[in-house]
């Protein structure tokens, strides 16, 4: 049986109501009452969270410093917490200087919490076709090949912000904010990172890489109003070399469903 602190910790909260959250895929929706007051509940619930309830020491720039040479060690961390079909928790730790590079998350919802340090996120949304104003002839420099191309998909710069652990968490949906890139800001950093539901390749849910292409056309610069909104052209490109992960314990509450 597991202890009653375990069982009444803040994971534990959190966990049981991301399980009522996205459980039932028939009511996960922007426009269903329920999910919307069930997400709700969990971001209120993710707000409070810190990285002592966790049982995560924050870690200074000294003593990421002590760490095995950049070379040798992963730029990023990954604690697992708890994972079910209807979604996945853990924590990511990134070091000083990091980045966990612009990615989707296909069909998913997404809530980060940071629970030490601070992060610097850039939200994209994917569009069906350019908006209007912005088509026309575009010309890349350097120009592109045509299998690249076909590639190229248009966006939209939505935001740019910086969460520390006294910020409210960061969300995203499968329409919203749906492609970012996470930057660690003057030290390292960790969010508590919850997904719904969890990456599955073989259900159309996998990790996609992109590079912000910024394009030059004659129409885009009469359309000075979709310039300063963030208009952009996203490319999938390889996982990064510079980007890889590890894995670390996690010492906290255990979570039990």
């Amino acid at each position: 049986m597991m202890p009653r602190d375990n069982m009444t910790s803040t994971v534990q909260k959190i966990a049981k109501q991301a399980l009522v959250t996205f459980r039932n895929p028939s009511i996960v929706g922007e426009h269903n009452k329920v999910f919307l007051e069930n997400q709700s509940k969990l971001k209120n619930l993710l707000a409070e969270v810190r990285a002592a309830d966790l049982k995560i020491v924050p870690r200074s720039v000294e003593s990421a410093s002590m760490m095995p040479p950049q070379r040798l060690a992963p730029p990023v961390t990954y604690m697992h917490i708890y994972e079910t079909d209807a979604f996945s928790m853990g924590v990511f730790l990134l070091k000083t200087g990091a980045s966990i590079p612009l990615h989707d998350h296909p069909g998913m919802y997404g809530m980060l919490k940071v629970i030490y340090g601070k992060v610097r996120i850039s939200c994209f949304d994917r569009l069906d076709k350019p908006r209007e104003g912005t088509s026309g002839v575009v010309q890349f420099n350097p120009p592109l090949m045509p299998f690249q191309r076909s590639s190229l998909r248009p966006s939209v710069l939505r935001s740019v912000g910086e969460y520390t652990e006294d910020s409210g968490p960061c969300v995203l949906s499968p329409q919203k904010d749906n492609i970012h890139q996470i930057d660690a800001v003057d030290g390292p950093t960790a969010f508590l990172d919850i997904l719904a539901p969890p990456y599955e390749p073989d259900e159309g849910r996998d990790c996609h890489y992109y590079k912000v292409l910024h394009a030059h056309s004659e129409a885009a610069d009469r359309n000075s109003e979709a310039q300063e909104q963030g208009d952009r052209w996203l490319m999938e490109i390889p996982q990064p070399s510079e980007f890889w992960s590890g894995g670390e314990p996690y010492p906290g509450p255990k979570v039990s469903l």
